[in-house]
């Protein structure tokens, strides 16, 4: 049984409701990514910009695969197998250049000194209290409106068309269903999984940067995906620094020119 077989094998099964953590939602958003409850408010100053952004490591297809199946894990609720998983992946880790592999390891080693309960608590301190912490990326794209709905909607369909299926209690714009579906499409499917995934970059380096920040050690997790990512181009760091500085959108009317991509592009 290869690696992804072993992996998908330990995914632990969401939590309910009213669990203290499920996927890691952004406060006051249901487990399930509903906003209907959410307060909208005005975009606020976030933070200081960081410097840089993280540079990109040659990799292969396959190891790009790996490494999004590790994170994809890893990044999950620490259940009582999630030892396991760390096994698991560190198993692996002499597939991957040194530049990524010392990400994982760093983090595996915080997670061994920790224990299960130290994760647990971390976890829902991190990414189920706090919203710049979300792992859902459509959150950093619209926010918490009306076109969160759509944005959701359009991922799902994305990934649909790649050949994967969801599972009923999962959102198409968790950061952990979207790295398994990179991890397990191969060939033509895997480079629109990548474009798919990096169209969202700037979320996913507003993430690195608030966990950084935090000092959470989940920070290399994100790093090592950053790095087996295409390099960030310039539109897409100004976008990172506007949302930095900003924060998500706040309700706005109208759906044009919506700020996320599509499936399929309108055709007249």
């Amino acid at each position: 049984m290869g690696i992804f077989e072993k992996l998908a094998a330990r995914m632990p099964v969401p939590q309910p409701d009213d669990a203290p953590a499920g996927f890691g939602t952004p406060a006051g958003i249901g487990s399930m990514g509903g906003a209907a409850d959410v307060k909208r408010t005005v975009r606020t100053h976030t933070g200081k910009v960081p410097a840089t952004l993280v540079a990109p490591v040659e990799v292969t297809d396959d190891q790009r695969r790996l490494v999004a199946m590790a994170a994809s894990v890893l990044l999950r609720y620490p259940g009582e197998d999630y030892l396991e998983r760390l096994d698991i992946v560190q198993e692996q880790l002499g597939e991957l250049p040194m530049a990524i592999a010392t990400d994982f390891m760093t983090f595996a080693d915080w997670a061994r000194s920790t224990g299960l309960r130290g994760l647990e608590e971390h976890y829902v301190e991190i990414f189920d209290q706090r919203r710049r912490c979300s792992l859902f990326l459509t959150y950093y794209a619209v926010g918490d409106t009306r076109q969160r709905g759509m944005a959701i909607l359009s991922i799902g369909e994305q990934l649909k068309s790649l050949g994967f299926e969801l599972d009923s209690d999962e959102m198409p714009d968790h950061l952990c269903v979207m790295l398994e579906a990179l991890a397990y499409t191969e060939g033509e499917p895997h480079a629109r999984a990548v474009e798919m995934l990096a169209s969202y970059r700037e979320g996913i380096e507003v993430l690195r940067a608030a966990l950084e920040q935090l000092g959470s050690p989940y920070s290399h997790l994100i790093v090592a995906l950053c790095k087996a990512l295409p390099d960030v181009d310039e539109e897409t760091a100004q976008k990172y620094v506007d949302l930095i500085r900003t924060g998500p959108p706040a309700e706005m009317v109208g759906i044009a020119d919506l700020p996320f991509p599509t499936a399929q592009p309108d055709i007249h």
